[in-house]
């Protein structure tokens, strides 16, 4: 996706926020709700992060629970524009929040590394003496959470206010109100049918 002419890359921040989802009947969905969502959800995540890991209840609570704090920075972070409904009601403490993300993050101890291929451009890589891969995979999505929660997209992330949407998303341009075309069609069809359910009620408006 596109940001002001340039791309949008791919956020494991708002990849992790949204394992929590509309199911397409009405309700919300938890891709985290199982050990084998879990797994599954590890293995789409490609090999730097899923190589050598096995996901048992333990990771799966981590990750859970890593979820839980992005979640409540994120809502922070739209205020004062609505948050998820999907969480509002039960969203952890800021402060808690913070403190589980820096924590989770601060468990791998890494080096930065200045990566220069010849003919291509400088980037950066982070080097890892650390050897338990569950480790790795919790302390990467804390890092790429606070990545995202310090860089320029966060000024542009929203609740999609859309019918039944619990998403996140970051917005690609001034006038975006949902995160893809099919929730702008239903809450577009839902404001026309209470602008014609209020007409129905009020007589002189007929």
């Amino acid at each position: 996706m596109k940001k002001e002419g340039r791309a949008v890359e791919r956020c494991l921040a708002l990849e992790l926020a949204s394992t929590i989802r509309h199911d397409g009947d009405g309700g919300v969905a938890d891709d985290l709700a199982t050990l084998q969502g879990a797994a599954r959800w590890v293995r789409e995540r490609g090999s730097d992060l899923a190589d050598g890991v096995t996901v048992d209840e333990n990771l799966r609570g981590e990750i859970v629970a890593l979820r839980q704090a992005v979640r409540a920075l994120f809502a922070h972070s739209v205020s004062p524009g609505p948050p998820s409904p999907a969480d509002a009601h039960r969203l952890m403490p800021v402060d808690r929040a913070l403190a589980l993300l820096n924590a989770a993050a601060g468990r791998e101890p890494v080096t930065p590394q200045l990566d220069w291929p010849s003919g291509g451009a400088p980037a950066p890589r982070l080097l890892s003496a650390e050897k338990d891969p569950r480790l790795r995979l919790v302390a990467a999505l804390a890092r790429a959470a606070i990545d995202f929660l310090t860089g320029p997209l966060r000024e542009d992330l929203r609740a999609c206010t859309a019918p039944r949407c619990v998403r996140y998303f970051v917005k690609q341009h001034g006038r975006q109100e949902w995160c893809k075309p099919s929730c702008g069609n239903r809450a577009r069809a839902a404001r026309h049918y209470r602008r014609r359910a209020a007409v129905g009620a009020d007589p002189s408006q007929s």
